[in-house]
């Protein structure tokens, strides 16, 4: 179909109800906007598109299935099940490697109303994961499919394509506060299969849209057809899960943190049940795919990688041990005795494990465990093309696409696009100035009534101050300093011209009567305006003895 004046609409296209050209979405305004015409389409209005076209291709599969003599497959070990044309013989299940008992097949309503078709042949596709196989003969995988190559088979397994909006909830995990923002898919899927290997397939993805057709039963012909077999509740969960996994790289770099939380809604996006190629083999633990469109290989690797996840408590332990050792070593080394070495390095101890715990609190969800997981191999993410007859590297790289995350702050009661920034130049200036005011307030002090006699202070003066104020800065900067800027980010409105401006907090420069009462509480009355009058007097002490010595 051509628009009246844009390019050729896809399937998965939204379409203007003004000059029928496709509908771009936008997340700022939440809705498809038309890029032709202006014209607008609601979420429900889009996802009301893609039903009725759902339903016009669901009647025309009950038309033509009487046309075709299908058979299907249904494994007795895993309970995959696949169709295929009744004159081909399959003997064991390509899943899991057991019999397979055979039984006629007309139902239309457990087959998906699109398709991407095969673009390479069955012995193109052997002769990638060949190619793979001899490029990474190091791996013990390798060795093991380069003498199965003749067992990869072709399948069109059953997958969700998943286009829309998408509403995020991020958050690092270190902090408390949780900042919800919008995103776009394009072109994400969701195996709807539970005997596949999810990583494995997510392996050799992308695949390219641009192909993408109403579902014949032609395209049964030579392959075979693998139904959906998790419900919609798993298929949820799984949805979630991948989109989240989607997003993380691009919430990681505006959070400034690679441990994150994501978590997704994809309510709101359209959700096309799809047939993807894939070219396949599981033999034991041997399993590898190819991508039946672009030529990707994916390859999982034989045996498990174990993961140790350490308590949080063990790290704050293992940190302080680690700098005292350094410090005993270099004291020793320099020429101090073993005994006072290790007394010094000690009490850096007390004080190092202090700082260690509060640091490492905020992760107490940690808890000792071992995952494990499996590696996956994969070729290059290129994509190819038939020049006469023949399949050549396309030179063409694709990717998956999504927009976002962009952020939304609820502003003067109006929902605006906000940019979030943590680690500003001078933010991260500020905490350093008052960490050093904080740490060297009594020799300021000292200096203002000396008349900045440097050669004149007496340091020792503040030799209380220092033991106190040592310990206390970093775990200011490390603890309260870091949750300041993580969990409170500068806001910033964007205007139509892409210009930033601050929102700032208003600040009410009022005292109440009851704030006053307890200071003059504090202050005055007894027994806690004692020890306040004792500490001022300290204080100043120290800094009167920083100015001008203990004298003779």
């Amino acid at each position: 179909m051509e628009s009246v004046s844009g390019p050729k609409m896809k399937i998965t296209d939204i379409r203007c109800p003004g000059c029928g050209s496709a509908a771009a979405f936008d997340i700022a305004q939440q809705r498809y906007v038309c890029a032709y015409c202006g014209g607008k389409v609601e979420i429900n209005a889009a996802k009301s598109q893609t039903y009725g076209f759902r339903q016009m291709q669901s009647r025309r599969l009950q038309n033509t299935v009487s046309l075709f003599q299908l058979s299907s497959v249904s494994c007795s070990g895993c309970g995959a099940t696949v169709v295929f044309e009744e004159n081909e013989a399959l003997s064991n299940c390509a899943f899991c490697g057991r019999s397979l008992v055979r039984k006629d097949y007309l139902s239309t309503e457990d087959l998906p109303e699109n398709v991407i078709p095969f673009a390479l042949t069955e012995e193109e596709g052997k002769a990638r994961l060949k190619a793979w196989c001899l490029k990474n003969r190091g791996k013990r995988e390798a060795k093991q499919l380069l003498a199965r190559v003749d067992q990869l088979k072709g399948y069109y397994l059953p997958y969700e394509l998943v286009r829309g909006p998408v509403h995020l909830t991020v958050a690092r995990m270190a902090g408390s506060a949780h900042f919800p923002c919008e995103g776009f898919l394009k072109d994400t899927f969701i195996n709807r299969s539970r005997q596949l290997d999810n990583l494995l397939l997510d392996g050799m993805e992308p695949f390219d849209l641009d192909a993408l057709t109403e579902f014949d039963f032609a395209y049964v012909a030579g392959h075979r057809v693998k139904i959906s077999d998790i419900s919609n509740d798993v298929l949820e969960e799984r949805t979630a899960e991948e989109v989240s996994e989607t997003y993380k790289p691009s919430v990681r770099k505006v959070l400034e943190s690679n441990a994150v939380y994501v978590r997704a809604d994809v309510g709101s996006a359209l959700r096309i049940p799809v047939l993807l190629p894939v070219y396949y083999i599981a033999d034991g633990e041997i399993m590898a795919a190819v991508n039946g469109q672009t030529g990707k290989v994916s390859v999982r690797a034989e045996k498990p990688s174990h993961y140790i996840f350490l308590p949080w408590w063990f790290k704050a332990v293992l940190a302080t041990g680690i700098i005292c050792g350094a410090l005993f070593a270099g004291l020793y080394l320099f020429g101090m005795s073993r005994s006072e070495s290790l007394f010094l390095a000690g009490m850096l101890g007390l004080v190092m494990i202090i700082i260690a715990l509060c640091v490492y609190s905020d992760t107490t969800r940690n808890r000792f465990r071992v995952e494990a997981g499996r590696k996956i191999f994969t070729s290059g993410g290129g994509s190819f093309r038939r020049e006469n007859g023949k399949l050549v590297p396309s030179g063409r790289l694709l990717e998956k696409k999504v927009e976002g995350p962009l952020f939304f702050r609820e502003i003067k009661g109006k929902k605006q696009q906000v940019v979030l920034k943590f680690t500003t130049p001078r933010r991260v200036t500020r905490m350093v100035l008052l960490s050093l005011t904080a740490l060297f307030l009594p020799v300021m002090i000292a200096l203002l009534l000396n008349g900045f006699d440097f050669a004149g202070l007496e340091l020792g003066g503040s030799a209380a101050w220092f033991c106190l104020m040592v310990p206390l800065v970093p775990v200011f900067i490390l603890k309260f300093g870091i949750v300041e800027l993580y969990d409170h980010p500068w806001v910033y409105t964007v205007s139509e011209k892409g210009k930033l401006q601050r929102v700032r907090k208003e600040r009410s420069s009022k005292i109440s009567k009851s704030d006053v009462k307890m200071i003059l509480q504090v202050v005055f009355v007894p027994p806690a305006s004692l020890a306040v009058w004792f500490g001022i007097i300290c204080f100043f002490t120290m800094c009167y003895l920083t100015a001008f010595g203990f004298g003779d």
